[in-house]
């Protein structure tokens, strides 16, 4: 047999802390045994990357209206319910398939992030080095997380009390907020484009997430997988 086969399963803990986890956690079980059975998990992933593209394109149009952050809201509102929703579906309903579930969410995550940011790039609201800065830092962080995940068995989906949901919170008031003033004013930095400040406290923030998860899971790991003494004749 290939050492390079797929392994049977892939089995880890999924810890989220986010200050709107416990509702969110209810609301979704609570949608998930009412929802009918011809929509499965794979309608409601394909409906997130759809939404994330939908939220780029109405990013793209606030450089025309800014009536586009009504459509930046509801495609938000649209992948979380599909982002969301598509795991518990399937845990609800024991249709779960953790190789092929734990890819394709990531997968569209990956993809919907980048659709996002590209819309926001288009949109005047942030500047283009803003924007890729961002999606650096944000890349970065996925991959230590996913590296995280199958070396120590636990997919961390929050710091610091903000996970996706919380983000996508701010991120439509952001939205609203430029649809009535898209500047705001430092005392030291003077005037400066509000999602342009929040790209570089988001990427701050990412950093530090980076390095502090980097360090934590390294020592965990040494511990839990230490040198082997070495064997003499």
């Amino acid at each position: 047999m290939s050492h390079h086969q797929a392994q049977p399963c892939c089995v880890h803990t999924r810890e989220n802390r986010g200050l709107l986890a416990v509702v969110e956690r209810r609301a979704l079980v609570w949608i998930a045994e009412r929802l009918p059975p011809r929509i499965n998990s794979d309608h409601l992933s394909g409906l997130g990357l759809v939404a994330m593209a939908a939220a780029g394109l109405s990013f793209a149009a606030f450089r025309f209206t800014p009536w586009a952050a009504a459509g930046v809201v509801a495609a938000l509102a649209a992948n979380w319910f599909g982002d969301s929703l598509d795991g518990t579906v399937a845990r609800v309903r024991g249709q779960q398939r953790p190789r092929y579930g734990f890819y394709v969410d990531h997968l569209i995550d990956l993809a919907g992030t980048t659709l996002l940011l590209a819309g926001l790039a288009c949109s005047t609201l942030m500047s283009p080095l803003a924007c890729a800065l961002l999606l650096a830092a944000y890349l970065l962080v996925s991959a230590e997380m996913y590296l995280a995940t199958h070396a120590a068995g636990v997919f961390r989906m929050s710091f610091g009390g903000f996970g996706p949901t919380e983000l996508r919170v701010l991120l439509a008031i952001g939205a609203l907020q430029a649809a009535i003033d898209p500047w705001v004013s430092l005392h030291l930095l003077g005037p400066i484009r509000l999602f342009d400040l929040g790209a570089l406290v988001a990427s701050a923030g990412l950093a530090v997430v980076f390095v502090v998860s980097a360090v934590r899971n390294t020592r965990a790991l040494s511990v839990a997988d230490p040198r082997p003494t070495r064997i003499t004749d």
